[in-house]
């Protein structure tokens, strides 16, 4: 039985093995992502994790340039001695650069889950699992406060409130000039009915005046 026996040995001896990891890490801190097969992606994400989180912890020559005396000593010791433990696995002075300044920053506020496995289907020939690791590229966002929607929620109903008077003052005109020519519509076959019997009546008294004028 194999118990206490971690990691994948992948048919290799302990130099090879090595030294095959320490070229996927380096290829990953430089690039970002590299493809490979999927249980070697698996792998490696133990030993890329680790060296992020080294090159995290180490305090920055900007925290350094800040101290003073023994603080100040104590700190370049403590990035000195990161910086050798990540030599172990990272052979490139471009890829150290990346991991104590932009990968140091991007994950600061991120507790570990630095890369993804995304598989890739099957190689031509041996029909091997392929997968694509690669560091995580969003930052952490930070979470909006509470009372910023609370003061948006207040100032929805104050809008609606101020619109309402609005509204209501642009229809007011609208109904009175619509009601205008209503009214004067109906208003006028009233008037014209209410003047045709005063002008009977009128027509009738011109013509019993004339007889009388006429037998005086």
């Amino acid at each position: 039985m194999r118990h206490r026996k971690a990691g994948r040995k992948f048919n290799m001896d302990a130099s090879a093995r090595k030294a095959m990891f320490r070229n996927m890490v380096t290829s990953l801190m430089l690039h970002g992502q590299i493809r490979t097969t999927e249980e070697r992606a698996k792998e490696l994400r133990r030993y890329a994790e680790r060296v992020i989180t080294l090159g995290k912890r180490a305090p920055n020559l900007k925290q350094i340039a800040k101290l003073k005396g023994s603080g100040k000593q104590e700190a370049t010791a403590g990035r000195l001695h990161a910086i050798r433990r990540v030599r172990l696995w990272v052979n490139d002075s471009d890829a150290m650069e990346k991991v104590f300044g932009e990968y140091a920053e991007r994950f600061q506020n991120r507790a570990g889950g630095y890369t993804r496995v995304v598989k890739a289907g099957r190689r031509a020939g041996d029909n091997a699992a392929m997968a694509v690791i690669q560091l995580v590229e969003e930052l952490v966002a930070s979470v909006p406060a509470k009372p910023a929607k609370k003061k948006a929620t207040k100032a929805k109903p104050a809008a609606s409130a101020a619109e309402a008077p609005a509204e209501a003052a642009a229809e007011a005109p609208a109904e009175a000039a619509a009601e205008a020519p209503a009214e004067a519509a109906a208003e006028a076959p009233a008037e014209a009915a209410a003047e045709e019997p005063l002008l009977d009546e009128d027509a009738d008294t011109d013509a019993g005046s004339e007889p009388k004028s006429s037998k005086e």
